[in-house]
């Protein structure tokens, strides 16, 4: 399906350089403000307070938020449970008091608000466990990248996955530093939304690519070099581009702006992924690929002649 279709091929590997320069230096600073700044990581990484409290009727976040907030608890994690009656608040180490504590004030804070509330049940996160799964993300992560670069390098040939895995990996350290800048919280939610851009990003690399090899195989571009093969390339997929990412960014908005505070973060980290996953298959990916010599050999095996001297009586 195509909303519309473009006659002329685009130039886009002309500014190629240009526009993987300021990937380059957008890239530097975001590892820059990673290793400066660090992640703000959430509970679940840090350890802290895990509180359920259930009400009668359905609960308000945002005033449960702004109750936790109110006794001194500085952003604490609010979140429905299951239903609209059950609520999750998790709240960070404080040195200055104990578990019992903790959730004594809390509840003791939210029954002024709504006398109904019920505490149900008091966990602590330890470091120990927010260790863990920080460590068992990265190993996700890097599983994830180890599958993407196997899976392209039998599909197309290794110049496309380096290529995608550089595009890939540029997503990602883009949306950490952006974390790191703006000092977001990195929750588990936004490790999985990291985890999905991988996957979409790829997928919008491997539809290009694709195109490229039919590109190559078609006689009529034979005398296409591969700067043209990549224009070409592109450009037939801009309209499937604007279908496929402008629907999803619809729905990503959506969650971002009447996701509430639980989806706000995951919506965030999955916006600037797909924004800067659209750039990186058509500036970083390709142009990448080009530089690295791919060529016409690289997808056509050449046919070897028939030897006619085979089975010749002397």
């Amino acid at each position: 399906m195509e909303f519309f279709r473009i006659r002329k091929d685009i130039p886009f590997m002309r500014h190629a350089l240009i526009f993987n320069v300021i990937s380059a230096l957008t890239f530097v600073a975001a590892v820059f403000f990673l290793f400066q700044k660090g992640l703000h990581l959430s509970i679940e990484f840090t350890g802290g307070t895990v509180m359920e409290v259930t009400y009668p009727k359905g609960a308000d976040l945002e005033q449960i938020r702004k109750t936790v907030v109110g006794v001194g608890f500085t952003e604490p994690q609010v979140t429905s449970f299951g239903n609209a009656q059950d609520v999750i608040i998790r709240l960070p180490v404080r040195a200055d008091a104990s578990t019992a504590q903790i959730s004594e004030t809390v509840i003791s804070a939210l029954k002024k608000q709504e006398p109904t509330a019920q505490l149900q049940r008091v966990e602590i996160v330890g470091a120990q466990v927010g260790d863990e799964l920080a460590r068992d993300g990265m190993y996700a992560l890097a599983m994830v990248v180890i599958g993407i670069m196997i899976y392209l390098a039998f599909r197309f040939e290794w110049k496309f996955a380096a290529a995608a895995i550089v595009a890939n990996l540029h997503d990602v350290i883009i949306i950490l530093g952006f974390f790191a800048y703006f000092q977001w919280e990195f929750s588990l939610t936004v490790l999985a939304a990291i985890l999905a851009v991988l996957g979409y990003s790829v997928n919008e690399s491997v539809v290009v690519f694709d195109r490229v090899r039919e590109t190559f195989r078609d006689r009529r571009y034979s005398k296409l070099g591969t700067a043209d093969v990549m224009n070409h390339a592109i450009t037939s997929t801009i309209s499937r581009t604007i279908i496929t990412h402008g629907s999803t960014e619809i729905m990503v908005l959506s969650m971002l702006l009447f996701g509430g505070e639980t989806l706000h973060y995951f919506a965030v980290a999955l916006t600037i992924g797909i924004l800067f996953g659209i750039y990186s298959s058509v500036f970083v990916a390709a142009a990448v690929a080009m530089w690295l010599g791919a060529k016409r050999e690289d997808l056509i095996k050449p046919i070897k002649e028939k030897d006619h001297t085979d089975g010749a009586v002397v």
